[in-house]
């Protein structure tokens, strides 16, 4: 499979302000080739920056700004191949088991037995997507950054985050070790950066998605961790940035899979 993705930036910052940001494809080496190019610039001029490798591939761009800037980033990437499979050490299944800034599962495991009772394995990953999925509605701009799983499930609402951070909340009150996966996702409307859920069962790791609104066998992995705390695409670390363009693209290169949620599926 060919897989090609984009993203432009543009953001503003203050003065002294450090920057975090995710958005190049996973480093894996089970792909044939990847070819990409980045370009960051401020008033035209392309501008240094760290790259910082982070869990399960993932890459960070870091960039120190000392005075007011506005930044314009440019990604694109054609990635041949899958990924190979991701092999997790004990310690991260002993990490992606517990409670999480957005993923409280402690505070849900009453909901989690009462309404999955004994299931576990595939059986448990499917009633948890359909569960989900079936109680919340998707509505763009409806949570805020604060918003972990449990207000969430209060507001019945949320964007494919939040749908994550529940599934990943209720998986977890079971034990079934989970994470949440930042990804580029062929057939996504609207286009955006999208986040999935990954849980670990029969010695490996499955997509979760909930919001039903891309085929997974395209997703294309950007980074992943605990919870959104983890993988957001762009963060600061001291001072601040107003975002003011975000343009993502995502494509294959002929038909897109069809999806059944029923199926098991890892990010390949």
């Amino acid at each position: 499979m060919e897989r090609n993705v984009a993203a432009k930036l543009v953001f503003k910052t203050v003065a002294n302000t450090k920057v975090a940001m995710a958005i190049a494809v996973a480093n894996n080496p089970g792909y044939e080739s990847v070819t990409e190019t980045l370009s960051i610039t401020v008033d035209g001029n392309e501008i240094p920056f760290a790259e910082l490798s982070d869990n399960h591939g993932g890459r960070f761009q870091y960039m120190e700004f000392a005075e007011p800037s506005e930044v314009t980033v440019d990604y694109q990437a054609s990635v041949h191949g899958f990924a190979d499979r991701d092999t997790p050490s004990p310690m991260e299944l002993i990490r992606y088991v517990r409670p999480s800034r957005y993923a409280e599962s402690d505070r849900l495991l009453p909901t989690s037995y009462a309404e999955f009772g004994s299931l576990g394995g595939a059986e448990l990953l499917h009633a948890v997507r359909d569960w989900v999925n079936g109680e919340l509605r998707y509505v763009s701009g409806s949570s805020r950054g604060t918003d972990g799983a449990v207000e969430t499930l209060l507001h019945r609402r949320g964007v494919c985050r939040d749908f994550a951070h529940l599934a990943i909340a209720l998986l977890r009150s079971k034990d079934v070790p989970a994470r949440l996966a930042a990804v580029y996702a062929p057939g996504l409307s609207p286009m955006d950066f999208h986040a999935v859920a990954e849980a670990y069962i029969e010695g490996e790791w499955h997509i979760i998605d909930p919001t039903g609104l891309a085929p997974r066998e395209s997703m294309l992995r950007i980074t992943a961790g605990r919870d959104s705390s983890d993988t957001a695409f762009l963060s600061t670390v001291g001072g601040s940035l107003s975002l003011k363009t975000l343009k993502v693209s995502a494509s294959v290169n002929g038909e897109l899979p069809m999806e059944d949620p029923r199926q098991l599926v890892r990010l390949r």
